[in-house]
């Protein structure tokens, strides 16, 4: 008997150590919440399994996409950008992957995302002539901005984001100012979703960013408009992505690939187990456009719904993680 609870203590002591050294090894990870809920709900569910199921000291971190891609790349810090449109700030993110400062784990979107200038619906069906941006700015009248009703507008996302620096270029590239439009600032992710949600419920126009997937598409049917050229790579580089260039083209505004990216620095000290379940996290938009929905009806938070996800959608996550992780997990949030 003694031998036998010696054993136990023995079997029970190495065990805590195998915990606390994978917890030592794993350490603080720093995840950026940036500010859509798409990200914000992502960057929950990697703070949660990370926590829970690898016991690393997880913490949200408030971050833009600019701005953060930027830092990781220069400084080193945050360690992980969950979901990084890395298309829209492609020079910084290709330095950061060839001077070994950056490592692209996985495509966190499995299917892409759409980004560009939409319209609702309705206004497309009445006006089937409007097909493309040019089309459209042929029609101020149609998308009265909020000032001046006289002229229109087109509805432009936050400083930080990347989008709102190609939309700003396209606006130069389209002479939409020429064609009596002006481009408004929203100033935040809650001004712009407001905007278009406002002109729908009323039924007016509305032109501007967005992208997908997201809720508020799911919410209320859009229609994106074609930018009536192909897509030039070079152009999109040189300027149509640069906040300050002054010539930009009219350009195609490709399909993103959305990319989990961390730092080296945190991915040569995070271990094996950490990184294997970086390189296998990947969500559908149809899973996202219907996490998003929920959010949005319940009014949940990312937690909550990082939370509600874990807890109604094993079947997908589960296969990211290690059995003895998805245990600790599940006892976590069930």
């Amino acid at each position: 008997m003694r031998r036998l609870l010696a054993s136990t203590i023995i079997a029970t002591a190495f065990a805590g150590l195998a915990s606390v050294a994978s917890a030592q090894e794993c350490g603080r990870v720093t995840i950026v919440n940036m500010n859509w809920q798409s990200a914000e709900v992502l960057a929950n569910v990697d703070k949660i399994i990370l926590s829970e199921g690898y016991g690393c000291d997880a913490e949200l971190v408030i971050g833009d996409t600019v701005p953060t891609l930027t830092s990781m790349t220069e400084k080193g810090e945050p360690d992980i950008a969950p979901e990084g449109w890395i298309d829209l700030l492609p020079e910084v993110v290709t330095r950061g992957i060839k001077e070994g400062k950056l490592v692209s784990t996985i495509a966190a979107l499995s299917d892409g995302a759409v980004q560009g200038w939409w319209i609702p619906k309705y206004i497309a069906e009445a006006h089937p002539d409007i097909k493309t941006i040019d089309d459209a700015l042929k029609h101020p009248e149609l998308f009265p901005a909020p000032e001046d009703p006289s002229k229109g507008a087109v509805f432009n996302g936050p400083q930080g984001w990347g989008g709102t620096v190609v939309t700003a270029q396209l606006f130069k590239a389209y002479e939409a100012e020429k064609a009596g439009f002006v481009l408004v600032d929203t100033g935040s992710a809650a001004g712009l979703d407001g905007s278009l949600a406002k002109a729908y419920e009323r039924g007016e126009g509305w032109m501007g960013y967005y992208w997908a997937p997201t809720a508020l598409l799911g919410k209320y049917e859009m229609v994106k408009l074609d930018h009536g050229v192909p897509f030039d790579e070079a152009e999109w580089k040189r300027c149509n992505t640069v906040a300050d260039c002054p010539d930009p083209k009219r350009n195609h505004w490709p399909a993103d690939s959305v990319q989990t990216l961390v730092t080296t620095r945190f991915a040569e000290r995070a271990g094996p187990a950490v990184m294997d379940y970086l390189k296998t996290r990947s969500w559908s938009n149809e899973t996202v456009n219907k996490l998003l929905s929920w959010m949005t009806d319940n009014q949940a938070t990312g937690e909550e719904g990082a939370e509600y996800f874990l807890r109604n959608n094993e079947d997908i996550w589960t296969k990211w993680v290690s059995p003895e992780a998805a245990e600790k997990i599940k006892k976590a949030v069930m």
